[in-house]
């Protein structure tokens, strides 16, 4: 970057993690404790024009780079990773519209979602299919003048707060189609609210559909092409996945940070024990070097390089392991009060572990990223 785009870029992260701060952190125990959407925060998110970051200034969005969206998702990750991942699923749920749709469904689904009043999300996972995309059981049947689905959707961001669901379903032998899907359309249904570990106050439900019938309109490009369009967006999508990760480590290393210097034991601070001061410089490294090969994965995915796909998988993979280790010693330094409630670092280790998970579990991105390495060795 120049270094007038590092200072808007970093004029930008100052502005979010201040709303970050004022308007989303105080709402994030509650959020969490009730399992209720983070309806405080996501106002705070819409009044600063955040929701449209991902989409075009011709479709109510701001049109901002990648990078400006890992910067906010990570900002508000560190305040609350509910209220990042609300933001997030819906830029995922209509990046395949934006990059493959017609005029006319763009116009349809992405003003609404970019202005905030809508919410969107992306079904892929199924009982039976997660890693396995390619062996997903949800059909779409064509029909006079549309398609009609059935199957079920596993584990879905977003639902039933959601308005527009993107479903990835298979139209053919090796052929698969996405469909632009609304919560009112018939045949459409919602499974029961999944009470998780974390990210406890992000509306997560099956989506069921029982031959649900998607108009020609709300087909995503060539219904055959399904599968290819979501590879070619992963590669956003997991650095987003994470800058997530990347924030809520970040923000539990500044909460023990602020408790170590203040904790006093044997006549003074813990912040100056050695171990201590062992695990804060370990904690600094993870951070580090996590926020290092992530911003050096946008640069490549940005600049469309051959080497972004490699890269995107290696950030996600660092990042969700250095934040699992970083707010378990975040935990750890707190002491006994880690392990209750009235501080936020059990929270943020609950979220934390979801980043390992979804989006790619771990094990698959050290797959990727050693099939890349020996493609560049020459050997198959």
């Amino acid at each position: 970057m120049t270094d007038s785009m590092s200072d808007v870029h970093a004029d930008f992260r100052a502005s979010v993690r201040r709303l970050a701060a004022d308007r989303i952190a105080p709402y994030a125990a509650d959020v969490d404790e009730k399992e209720r959407f983070p309806d405080e925060a996501w106002q705070a998110v819409v009044d600063a024009d955040l929701a449209g970051l991902a989409h075009p200034e011709h479709l109510g969005g701001s049109g901002a780079d990648l990078l400006s969206q890992v910067i906010a998702v990570e900002e508000i990750a560190a305040a609350c990773m509910t209220t990042s991942h609300v933001l997030l699923v819906n830029w995922a749920g209509t990046c395949t519209i934006l990059s493959e749709g017609s005029a006319e469904l763009q116009k349809l689904v992405v003003p609404e979602v970019a202005a905030g009043r809508a919410g969107a999300g992306w079904c892929l996972t199924e009982p039976t299919a997660g890693s396995d995309v390619a062996g997903l059981t949800t059909t779409a049947t064509e029909t006079g003048g549309g398609w009609l689905l059935t199957g079920r959707k596993r584990f879905i961001s977003n639902a039933p707060w959601g308005d527009w669901y993107a479903v990835l379903a298979k139209t053919g032998e090796s052929r698969h189609g996405v469909f632009i899907v609304h919560r009112d359309d018939p045949g459409l249904s919602f499974g029961p609210h999944e009470r998780k570990m974390g990210l406890r106050g992000s509306p997560t439900a099956d989506v069921i559909l029982d031959g649900c019938f998607v108009p020609d309109l709300r087909v995503v490009g060539d219904p055959a092409e399904g599968y290819r369009y979501i590879m070619a967006e992963l590669n956003g999508s997991r650095a987003l996945i994470a800058a997530q990760a990347l924030g809520v480590a970040q923000g539990a290393f500044d909460a023990a940070l602020a408790y170590t210097s203040e904790r006093a034991q044997f006549g003074q601070s813990i912040s100056r024990f050695q171990m201590i001061r062992g695990m804060v410089a370990d904690m600094a490294v993870r951070l580090a070097s996590a926020r290092a090969l992530l911003y050096e994965a946008v640069a490549l995915i940005e600049a469309g390089h051959p080497e972004a796909r490699a890269r995107a998988s290696m950030a996600k993979l660092l990042c969700s392991d250095n934040a699992m280790s970083v707010t378990t010693d975040a935990v750890q330094l707190f002491g006994g009060y880690g392990f209750t409630r009235d501080y936020p670092v059990e929270r943020m280790m609950r979220d934390a572990k979801i980043t390992q998970i979804y989006e790619g579990t771990n094990q698959i991105q050290r797959l990727l990223v050693a099939k890349a390495a020996y493609a560049v060795a020459g050997v198959a």
